[in-house]
């Protein structure tokens, strides 16, 4: 699920200027290997472990569909330190896998016979205390989940999240509630409520609210494509989208 989150900021006056300072300073790595997880695994289990969000042993969080192939695990640092991460899954007709289909199906599934495909960010989750000192983080980590949308055309993007977050997702991503908060659901400790984001109506309306979520096509494909497609496997992908807004 997305990882409990309240900004503390609104996204009014200097905001956007703020975020896009904040960007200079952000590098996204996406997690190829085991041995990359390792602090990504750490960061998740500090977080879901303090929030209760799920039954946890160990001392790290690692899924058997972190490696899935329409799975990218991201991490996001803020002057080389690593401050969030996030997975997004492309869910498809074809390909299936996800963490929100796992806890509700049937919503899932009815998307998927119609035809369409979502991107489904997941595994939210910020260190306890940088979280405490840069309360914009949720903008900086989703930001990933937008070029994602963006990058696969998408028709949804799916919020598996609790009901004390919901308001954020519907003020910032206009979300819509597509199951309200329920119960025992998978092997969540806490209620879950499922939301889900038009693509194609609210993208570009977002991005003429908040700016920062713009990227460049390349920073996408970076992102995003596979090693078969740019023969490469990307160590940083720093933001673009102050060149994008510059133009």
């Amino acid at each position: 699920m997305s990882q409990a989150i309240e900004t503390g900021v609104e996204p009014s006056g200097g905001f956007n200027g703020k975020l896009m300072r904040l960007l200079d300073g952000v590098e996204y790595r996406r997690v190829e290997t085991s041995e990359d997880m390792e602090d990504i695994a750490r960061i998740r289990y500090k977080a879901y472990k303090m929030a209760d969000i799920l039954p946890l042993k160990g001392s790290t969080l690692i899924d058997d569909i972190d490696f899935d192939p329409n799975a990218f695990v991201f991490g996001v640092y803020y002057q080389e330190r690593l401050i969030s991460t996030v997975r997004v899954h492309h869910v498809t007709p074809e390909h299936r896998v996800s963490s929100s289909g796992s806890v509700f199906p049937d919503e899932i599934d009815g998307f998927l016979d119609a035809g369409m495909s979502l991107i489904d960010p997941v595994r939210f989750a910020a260190d306890p205390q940088v979280m405490r000192e840069m309360p914009a983080i949720p903008y900086l980590t989703l930001r990933i989940a937008t070029m994602a949308s963006d990058y696969f055309g998408t028709d949804r993007v799916l919020q598996l999240v609790s009901p004390q977050h919901a308001a954020f997702y519907r003020r910032v991503f206009q979300a819509d509630v597509l199951v309200e908060p329920q119960k025992n659901r998978g092997k969540y400790n806490i209620e879950l409520t499922l939301m889900a984001t038009r693509v194609k109506e609210v993208l570009p309306k977002l991005y003429v609210r908040y700016p920062f979520f713009k990227s460049e096509a390349f920073e996408r494909r970076m992102m995003f494509s596979r090693v078969s497609d740019t023969g490469i496997t990307p160590l940083t992908i720093l933001p673009t989208a102050r060149f994008v807004t510059a133009h």
